[in-house]
């Protein structure tokens, strides 16, 4: 018993000790942000107003304001804009203000926009007698930080960056993004479409092919004729 005990007491001590060194690995903590990173805090997001007014007309919407509106809801769509306000005056005046507003609702629904995108209220016109009909939503613009600070940018003395490094790259990105609400967070999901699920669950469990069926229609070949 000695003999064994004093010949497994080293490996025994060696083993304590490497355990005492091989302790938990360090968490490594948060990456400092590098010269790139802090422009990108500099981008500003707003929401800005587009809105077209629309004066009342007794017999309702006009042919040129039907235009404007066109060309209202092509920028909307381009900025995949929100709630549509079909904002029309209320009090004093007259049936022209009302069916304006409601004229522009069915329009913009007749273009192509989901009528619960598009809301007919009321504003109070303050006494005003010519109040127009406005019409509007609310769209994201990104403003992006001023560059040109170059003058410091041969001085490579400490060998640090120089302090306009990344500013153009970031205002470029504010500049072409499509949508700058885009940059203020994801977008939600849409729901899943549980009809499809179900029906491929079911044919998994049977064995079945899963796959939709092919569409003869849209085979075909690259022609090789001479034209």
């Amino acid at each position: 018993m000695t003999i064994s005990t004093l010949r497994l007491t080293p490996l025994f001590a060696t083993l304590v000790l490497a355990a005492c060194a091989s302790g938990p690995a360090p968490v490594a903590g948060p990456t400092a942000p590098n010269a790139l990173d802090t422009w990108s805090s500099q981008v500003q997001i707003v929401a800005q107003p587009d809105e077209i007014r629309l004066a009342p007309h007794p017999t309702g919407l006009s042919g040129t304001q039907a235009r404007a509106l066109a060309d209202f809801q092509a920028r909307w769509t381009l900025a995949e804009g929100g709630v549509i306000t079909v904002a029309a005056p209320t009090g004093a005046q007259g049936p022209g203000a009302y069916r304006v507003g409601a004229d522009a609702r069915a329009f913009l629904v007749g273009q192509g926009a989901r009528p619960d995108m598009v809301r007919l209220v009321g504003y109070d016109p303050a006494g005003a007698t010519d109040a127009p009909i406005i019409v509007g939503f609310q769209r994201y613009v990104a403003i992006a930080p001023r560059c040109g600070a170059w003058s410091a940018a041969t001085s490579t003395a400490s060998n640090q960056p120089y302090g306009n490094l990344g500013c153009a790259v970031t205002a470029n990105i504010a500049a072409q993004v499509a949508n700058p609400g885009d940059l203020l967070g994801a977008r939600p999901m849409d729901p899943a479409d549980t009809a499809r699920r179900t029906a491929v669950l079911a044919k998994y469990r049977t064995g079945e092919v899963t796959s939709t069926a092919k569409d003869e229609q849209a085979s075909g070949a690259v022609s090789t004729a001479v034209q």
